[in-house]
Order: structure tokens, then C-alpha cells, then sequence
């Protein structure tokens, strides 16, 4: 009999279910039979990379027959002086997602505990699991994440701490002050990840500086991307701020060409391009206030966002909704993975998708225009 490949898999990921992504919208327009097909369900900012970034990409085209640089040299300096950190204390990474999994490989042992918020992002639990970890899941209150709940939930077997600002799927924020009381409470031991992959859509005078935690030598790791207010998606391009010592560990693990050339040189020309970022914020400030008064227009409950993205309940099975939408040429995507039966994440897009979305939904919902 031959050996089954189950029986020879770590039995650490039994039991994680694989990440399903969605099918890509030509495809998914040829099967429908609609065309323009808008995707409103991945978090992605709506506007393309700026002139600036594309010029760097275009000049870069004739030198992709040499290796990237496997230190990110110059775009670490450049995060290091933005940031006010030493160059040694930043690490990139294929997206925040490879930083994840460096960071849980580097410093959890199998039998250590992390404190998970739920709902919220889906890589947190998957990477824990898959290292051995023990996943302490801390429900959210009110979409928010429970600090004062995520601080009893640690014990001396717990090794890291997951704090996703904003959070995904809410879009809700923690505040500075809510975030200093809990870092009172927190021992020393304890490793606290702050994933602020949407820092930009929700600064504020509440929003808490994370990076000064990292000046102050506390065991926390700062994350962030390019891939959402850059429009830098697609190059995968993401990094974290740390105390040396800890990029350091994290590095003897790290791929040596984990972030390819062009998400470097992209990068690069995007981290001081703030026009473009103010463009993006603006517009999307501007496309969330639309949307919340279509969303009251139509009657549904929605969660104030902080980010990109809205968390909206469309009182009725959001899988029901979401396959009309597709229909109407709209993709968003259903929370039933969370068990939240009634709700849709959507992304918050151009002015004119956004319009879409509405007629699209007014549709599904079978109700009339204004």
C-alpha cells in the first residue's frame, strides 16, 4: 500500500484550511458573461502607482537579468531615516505576510502561546498554528479589538501578542491611549506585533505612535506595506521596524532575495511621493462618506472604517448578496468565513466604481433607485 502524503505532513497544518483566493476578473467575466467587472473585495487602493514610481519601474526593465539586492540596502536607509530608526533595525519582506511568518518562526516554539484577536486578519492564526503555536483567540467588541480582554488573555506561555491597527475586516481602530494602558500590562517577555497595514487611511491625533515603542527597546515589531496607500499591490513589497537584535534573529531565516528588484526600486520612489498618498487618502475619505450615505439611503448597517474598506450588513445571507452582485458586474467579498452571516467587506473604490457598487446593490437588494 502506498504511503499517503497526509500521514507525511507536518501535523502542525492538518488542520488549517488552504487560503482561497478569488478567480481573476476576466475569467470571471467570461463565465457570467459580463464585461467591466469592478473588484471592490481585496483591500487594494483604486488608483495606479504614480508617475514617479513608473518611471523608476521603466528604467529598471534592462537590468532584471541580475539579482535583486539581498539586503534592500538603499531602501532600508531610506526607511531608517524616514523613520527615525537605525537602518539595522528594519527588515523587508515579500508583503507583510512573509514578515509574519518570519517573525512567528523566528521566536515561537511549538507549545508557546499567541494572542489572536478575532475577527481579523487570517494569516495571524494560519502561521501560529503552522509553527506548533497555541492560538488564544480574543473576540472583538463592538468590531473592535478588546485590548483589556487581550491583555487577560496573557500568561506567562505567552510568547506574542497580534494587534492589527486598523483592523481587517472592520476597519476600526485602537487608540494611544488605549494602547499605552495595554502595554502597562504587558510583560516584558511578551512580543507585541502591531500590523498597521492601513496607518495611512487612519491617522489622527488617537492614532498611536507604535514606533515609539520600538525607540524606547520594548519587545515590539511594527508592521507596515506598500501595498495599500502606494498602490503597490502587486510587487509585494512590505517591512518591519524592530529592535536590532530582533531583525537580526529574524534575518538568519529570511530569504536572500525575498524582495525582488522592481518591488525595491518601487518602493524606493513611492516612500516620499506624498502627493500621491494624499491623493489616495482624500479620495478615499471622500468615497467613504459617499458610501455611508447611500448605505443609510438603502438602510444598512455599516461599521465606521478607519481604513479603506467598510464593513457593511446587508441584513440578509451576504453569500445571497454577494453572487448577485457578481452578476451586476461587482465583486466584493462575504464575511461568512467569520461567521458574520449578514456581512460584506467592500473596498472602497474610484467615485465611479462606487456608484456602481450602489446601483449594483440596489439591485440585489430589489430596491428602486432615489
Amino acid at each position: 500500500m502506498h504511503t499517503q502524503w497526509e500521514s507525511l505532513a507536518n501535523e502542525h497544518i492538518l488542520g488549517i484550511a488552504p487560503y482561497e483566493p478569488g478567480k481573476p476578473i476576466e475569467e470571471l467575466e467570461r463565465e457570467l458573461g459580463i464585461t467591466d467587472a469592478i473588484k471592490l473585495a481585496s483591500n487594494e487602493n483604486p488608483l495606479g502607482p504614480s508617475d514617479r514610481v513608473q518611471k523608476a519601474l521603466a528604467a529598471a526593465l534592462t537590468t532584471l537579468n541580475r539579482y535583486p539586492d539581498g539586503s534592500g540596502f538603499y531602501l532600508r536607509q531610506a526607511l531608517a531615516k524616514k523613520h527615525g530608526v537605525g537602518s539595522d533595525q528594519v527588515i523587508l519582506g515579500n508583503g507583510s505576510n512573509e514578515l509574519i511568518e518570519l517573525l512567528v518562526r523566528t521566536f515561537l516554539k511549538p507549545g508557546d502561546e499567541a494572542v489572536v484577536p478575532h475577527p481579523s486578519f487570517v494569516v495571524y492564526p494560519m502561521i501560529v498554528q503552522a509553527a506548533g503555536g497555541i492560538r488564544v483567540m480574543v473576540m472583538l467588541k463592538d468590531y473592535r479589538l478588546d485590548l483589556d480582554a487581550m491583555a487577560r488573555a496573557v500568561t506567562p506561555l505567552t510568547k506574542m501578542v497580534f494587534i492589527a491597527n486598523p483592523n481587517n475586516p472592520t476597519a476600526t481602530i485602537v487608540t494611544a491611549d488605549e494602547v499605552e494602558t495595554f502595554m502597562s500590562r504587558v510583560p516584558d517577555r511578551t512580543i507585541v506585533v502591531f500590523d498597521e497595514a492601513y496607518i495611512e487611511f487612519a491617522m489622527g491625533p488617537d492614532f498611536p505612535d507604535t514606533l515609539s515603542y520600538v525607540k524606547q527597546g520594548r519587545k515590539v515589531i511594527v508592521l507596515r506595506t506598500f501595498s495599500k496607500a502606494n498602490s503597490l499591490a502587486g510587487l509585494r513589497v512590505g517591512y518591519a521596524a524592530a529592535d536590532a537584535d530582533a531583525t537580526a534573529l529574524m534575518n538568519r531565516i529570511r530569504q536572500p532575495f525575498n524582495v525582488n528588484s522592481l518591488g525595491q526600486i518601487a518602493a524606493l520612489a513611492a516612500l516620499d511621493d506624498e502627493a500621491h498618498v494624499l491623493e489616495c487618502v482624500r479620495m478615499i475619505e471622500a468615497g467613504r462618506h459617499f458610501l455611508y450615505d447611500e448605505f443609510k439611503t438603502l438602510r444598512l448597517k455599516y461599521v465606521p472604517s478607519r481604513a479603506n474598506f467598510i464593513l457593511v450588513d446587508v441584513g440578509r445571507s451576504a453569500a445571497e448578496i454577494y453572487q448577485k452582485l457578481l452578476h451586476e458586474g461587482v465583486i466584493v467579498r462575504p464575511m461568512t468565513a467569520f461567521g458574520m452571516e449578514s456581512t460584506l467587506r467592500i473596498t472602497v473604490g474610484t467615485p465611479a466604481e462606487n456608484r456602481r457598487l450602489i446601483k449594483g446593490l440596489r439591485t440585489a437588494l430589489g430596491k428602486k433607485g432615489p
